[in-house]
């Protein structure tokens, strides 16, 4: 049952998230604020791993930059060998509802896991699992939670076992803590009795780089009605990449449903100035809400269905 609604759950809370539960299993960039990031491996400043230059250069322009098309356009040479290229490709699909290329990557980023094993099994055992989530994920997405469930379902044993496999290499590994982090909040978060603390704590704690594990903070805190913590992580993510109009965009979010609705529509203002950066689909949401905003603020009228281009 956690497993079903686990993945029942993945299509509304990834819009939200604007891909870092998929996205975020990858998940990089430099450390800003830090010393200067390994070239190819963007989460340790220790043990580095080599992780492969336009995939790094992906990483960096969808999540600290907010650029979505020109993450996808370097994702289009990125090296075929490393899984989290293959798993970016599959978030994009994703955000665009491209259901077969989101599949046929979520294979892929199993597959080259499968691969790296003998080479590096933590982060082998860690995209093996994220290819297993993201199989699962599509199953759902395709064939609806009846008849999807007895894959998701063992899809999602496949993914604990990877990941504990993962975890008694080094459960400090700042990727796996990212990547572990992320799939823990979505479960407690959609899940009644679930407690989201512990996954806080290993994002606050382990995950790097910091402005992607505090984007994951602030969306579980918006969610679960914590708005000083939701605040708290939101401010610190944009510290980390205020370049990144992604981060604007929840923080709009966030601000609307603290009641400050005025203060918002600057922050969706910061956000869409970069619209032509981000997927159709999300770029069109972004306008919407923002709209429907400020006819409140406004006592206004305007038609914000049409802000769906």
């Amino acid at each position: 049952m956690a497993a079903t609604a686990s993945f029942r759950s993945l299509g509304s809370y990834l819009k939200r998230l604007s891909k870092p539960l998929i996205v975020g299993s990858m998940a990089i960039a430099l450390s800003l604020g830090a010393s200067p990031a390994w070239a190819g491996d963007p989460f340790r400043t220790s043990d580095p791993r080599s992780i492969g230059d336009q995939t790094e250069a992906a990483f960096r322009a969808m999540f600290e930059q907010g650029n979505y098309v020109e993450a996808g356009r370097l994702l289009e040479s990125a090296e075929d060998d490393e899984p989290m290229s293959h798993a970016m490709v599959a978030s994009l699909a994703y955000l665009e509802e491209d259901w077969d290329t989101m599949g046929r990557r979520a294979t892929l980023t199993r597959e080259a896991a499968e691969a790296l094993v003998e080479t590096d099994p933590l982060r082998g055992n860690l995209y093996m699992a994220v290819g297993h989530f993201m199989e699962g994920a599509h199953v759902i997405m395709t064939q609806g939670t009846l008849r999807g469930s007895p894959t998701a379902l063992m899809k999602l044993q496949s993914v604990f076992s990877h990941i504990n496999a993962a975890e008694a290499i080094d459960a400090t590994d700042p990727e796996l803590n990212l990547v572990k982090g992320f799939m823990d909040l979505m479960i407690a978060v959609n899940l009644p009795f679930a407690d989201p603390e512990d996954a806080i704590s290993r994002l606050e704690n382990y995950a790097a780089p910091p402005y992607v594990a505090q984007r994951g903070i602030a969306v579980a805190c918006r969610d679960l009605d914590d708005h000083g913590c939701a605040t708290t992580a939101i401010d610190r993510a944009i510290a980390a990449a205020p370049n990144n109009p992604d981060l604007y965009y929840l923080k709009a979010q966030i601000l609307v449903q603290q009641g400050d609705e005025a203060a918002s529509l600057e922050f969706f203002d910061l956000a869409l100035e970069s619209r032509d950066n981000f997927p159709t689909a999300l770029g069109n949401q972004i306008a919407w809400e923002r709209c429907r905003t400020n006819n409140r603020v406004t006592d206004g009228n305007q038609n914000c269905d049409r802000l769906r281009r």
